[in-house]
């Protein structure tokens, strides 16, 4: 396991806590392949039976790590040809949804932003940090959510809402975050990561079978769509809204910090 990603169990609850405090957990092909792996292991292991995911520091996943230090950074243009196929960044949703039949309870401590808030919504139930904020980003950067996004905003707030979420570029913070169906709950900063133990710890009495039961007919109810077919459409747009001379235009702006001009090509 990556030094970037930690696990830690307590009785029948494992917690994940990507581990990059000093990048706002920004995620690197490690920390999100470590994330995915972590889950994954979590799901073979018959002793856990619930899985907490949350952040260190002050914040949940700043999304993309797109430093000029980080692995990866590339120049403009080549932005959409790092988009392959469904990748790590649909492998969030795979992993918990899909190949994890046991609760994922997320614990949203800090800032979870793009493919950042995209692994939040992923998980099954979520709990936030009242001054912790959630911001899709897309729209301010020239791309198209992916990440799950489409299937899981809606799923969460309801067509409509989700809609003005990621159209309007819109931040909603800790209980505004609840009111819109983005968390069931929040907790004072301070007493969050004791809260997503305690609810852990109350899932583990019930019968894990019964736990594993559930969800597995919970999430065949809301498949719609085939998982991995709607994954990979998102990502045949965001390679097109990237690779377009907006989307080129919305990342030199956001990195110049400056309004974008766009031209509708």
């Amino acid at each position: 396991m990556t030094k970037l990603v930690t696990v830690a169990d307590t009785g029948h609850v494992r917690t994940i806590t990507l581990n990059r405090a000093e990048k706002k957990n920004a995620l690197s092909l490690e920390l999100a392949w470590g994330v995915i792996e972590a889950v994954d292991k979590a799901a073979l292991d018959d002793n856990v039976w619930v899985v907490a995911l949350t952040g260190s520091g002050d914040a949940f996943c700043a999304g993309l790590d797109l430093s000029p230090d980080s692995q990866n950074y590339t120049p403009m243009t080549p932005m959409a040809a790092q988009l392959d196929d469904i990748g790590w960044v649909g492998n969030f949703l795979l992993a918990i949804r899909k190949r994890c039949d046991k609760p994922v309870v997320g614990g949203i401590n800090g800032v979870a932003v793009g493919a950042g808030l995209g692994l939040a919504m992923a998980t099954d139930v979520r709990i936030i940090a009242r001054s912790a904020r959630l911001m899709a980003g897309y729209t301010r950067i020239g791309g198209s959510p992916d990440a799950g996004l489409t299937i899981t905003l809606p799923q969460a707030m309801g067509y409509e809402k989700a809609m003005r979420f990621m159209m309007e570029n819109r931040t909603l913070v800790g209980d505004e975050a609840v009111a819109w169906g983005m968390a069931g709950e929040a907790a004072d900063d301070d007493k969050l990561a004791a809260r997503l133990q305690e609810y852990c710890q109350t899932l583990c009495e019930w019968s894990p079978i019964t736990l594993r039961l559930l969800k597995r007919g919970m999430v065949r109810s809301t498949e719609g769509v085939e998982l991995e077919s709607q994954l990979r459409y998102e990502v045949a747009n965001i390679r097109k809204a990237f690779g377009s001379q907006d989307g080129q235009e919305a990342r030199r702006a956001f990195l110049e910090k400056r309004k974008p001009v766009f031209q509708g090509r």
